[in-house]
C-alpha cells in the first residue's frame, strides 16, 4: 500500500527539534561515515522507545553501499544480526534490500538522498529516506520481464508491512518510508 499522509501511521507529528543529525536514545550520527553512530545493543532503548540512527549523505558519493553498511551496523547493534535462523537472516536481508532500493530510487529519480533514518522497536524496523525530489514513487510494471530497472518500489511493496511518502507543506522534497516486521 502506498500512502501520502502528513505523518506516517502511528506518528503524532514531526519530531521535536526537527530533523537534526542527532538521533533519539542518545545516539548521534555525524556525517556519512557513521562515526558516533553506535547505539546501545538491544531492540529498544532503556526508555522503552525505538532505537534510531541517522546517516547524512551531504556531499557524499557511493551512497548505496554506504547506506547498506550503515544499516548492517545498526542491525548488528540491535540484535538482528548475526541471525540465529534462516528466517532471521532473511528478515535482515529484506531490510538491507529495502534500504538499497529506497536510496537508489532517490539517486535515480530525486536528485539524490539527503538522509537515511532507521528506527527499530521490538516488532518493526522503519526505514526513511529523505530527498529533495518532487516525484511520487509508485510500483510499476516493468516494460519487459527480465530486464533491469523498474522493480524497486514493487520490491519495497512486497517486502514491507506498509510504506508511504511524507511531504512537509512549503518544503521541497519528501521522505519515503517503509516498515518491515521483526523476525520471529
Amino acid at each position: 500500500m502506498s500512502t501520502t499522509r502528513p505523518y506516517p501511521p502511528g506518528d503524532r507529528g514531526p519530531e521535536p527539534g526537527g530533523a537534526s543529525g542527532a538521533s533519539e536514545g542518545g545516539v548521534a550520527a555525524t556525517g556519512a561515515s557513521g562515526e558516533g553512530a553506535e547505539a546501545p545493543s538491544g531492540a529498544a532503548s532503556s526508555q522503552g522507545g525505538p532505537q534510531v540512527r541517522r546517516l547524512s549523505f551531504e556531499d557524499e558519493s557511493g551512497v548505496v553501499p554506504m547506506a547498506r553498511d550503515f544499516t548492517r551496523q545498526a542491525l548488528y547493534a540491535w540484535g538482528w544480526l548475526p541471525a540465529a535462523s534462516a528466517d532471521q537472516r532473511a528478515a535482515a536481508e529484506d531490510v538491507l534490500l529495502v534500504v538499497s532500493e529506497l536510496v537508489t530510487n532517490a539517486c535515480l529519480h530525486a536528485e539524490g538522498p539527503d538522509q537515511l533514518r532507521i528506527s527499530c522497536d521490538n516488532k518493526v524496523i522503519r526505514v526513511e529516506v529523505a530527498d529533495r525530489g518532487t516525484g511520487q514513487p509508485a510500483p510499476r510494471t516493468p516494460h519487459r520481464a527480465g530486464r533491469p530497472g523498474g522493480h524497486g518500489m514493487f520490491i519495497v511493496q512486497r517486502l514491507c508491512l506498509d510504506w508511504g511518502v511524507v511531504r512537509t507543506p512549503g518544503v521541497s522534497g519528501k521522505t519515503v518510508w517503509a516498515e518491515l516486521g521483526a523476525p520471529a
